[in-house]
């Protein structure tokens, strides 16, 4: 399956009868799935079909659904409100004579508020419904250029992904072979400032201090954490392979290496091992962002 990304746009617009329709989409991150919609009075009836194509083709993101509809078309119907129209013909009559003003025209009195009404035709509750359901196909098809758009920014993602899957791969092969880590070479270093030690103050209990130094050594080891660092990213690259919605699965091995590239620093005594964790917290901390923004 294609790995996809939780951002992404598209638009789709259409006519259907006289009405024009226009859906603009969009996603963003997000930790589960949430789709809001803004809908034109009247248009409600498309949620519930849209809702149920988005939530089946979509895992994870907050989706926005932007919906304007114009009606367009219609025939306007003039009519002369009769009772305005009376009402105004008895006040010019009951003037005439009493005021000095010239006699009113058929087109000011036709300009009057009230006289003259225009309407649109009366909408049909099946050209209404014919509508909405081209609008839901509508939103199907901007949704079919959403998914399209968040498939192909996963694959750039998984790339990206991949390759820093290499880096850590390699920064944990290369801590791995550091002469630094192997037990001799930490034993004798701290054999050493033993030694510097018990030299400086006689009252120093050197087989006690040995004892303390080698448990020191056996906690500086780094066995484990190259191990699971290994494991992890084994783990991560399988699930990149598979693809689909893997984005929770891979922020949790995100996770966790980062706690092990964090622990494999701490232990480091060692100049180059120390180089190293802190390239590996580097590479982790850049998977771990772009792993948020998988879906």
């Amino acid at each position: 399956m294609a790995l996809s990304s939780m951002t992404g746009f598209a638009r789709g617009h259409g006519v259907a009868g006289a009405y024009a329709w226009n859906w603009e989409i969009k996603s963003v991150n997000a930790k589960g799935f949430d789709l809001r919609f803004r809908l034109p009075p009247g248009w409600d009836g498309v949620e519930i079909g849209a809702r149920t194509r988005a939530a089946a083709r979509l895992a994870r993101g907050t989706v926005y659904a932007n919906l304007t509809v114009d009606r367009q078309g219609g025939s306007p119907t003039v009519k002369i409100n009769d009772a305005v129209l009376n009402s105004v013909v008895a006040a010019i009559n009951q003037l005439t004579g009493k005021i000095d003003a010239a006699a009113p025209t058929l087109d000011g009195i036709l300009a009057l508020k009230g006289v003259i009404e225009v309407t649109e035709e009366d909408e049909r509750p099946e050209d209404h419904h014919a509508a909405e359901l081209a609008i839901i196909a509508g939103f199907d098809q901007a949704l079919t250029a959403l998914v399209q758009m968040r498939n192909e920014e996963g694959a750039a993602l998984g790339r990206l992904l991949g390759n820093r899957l290499d880096e850590i791969a390699a920064l944990t092969a290369r801590a791995e072979a550091d002469p630094g880590r192997k037990p001799d070479a930490i034993k004798a270093r701290l054999a050493e400032q033993v030694a510097a030690l018990v030299a400086a103050n006689e009252r120093f209990d050197s087989d006690r201090l040995y004892q303390e130094a080698i448990l020191l050594a056996t906690k500086a080891d780094i066995r484990e954490e190259l191990d699971r660092l290994v494991s992890h990213v084994a783990q991560a690259q399988k699930l990149l392979q598979e693809g689909g919605t893997v984005g929770r699965k891979l922020d949790f091995l995100a996770q966790e290496l980062n706690r092990e590239s964090n622990t494999l620093t701490a232990k480091a005594n060692d100049l180059e091992l120390t180089n190293i964790g802190l390239q590996l917290k580097g590479v982790v901390e850049q998977f771990r962002e772009q792993v948020q923004n998988l879906e």
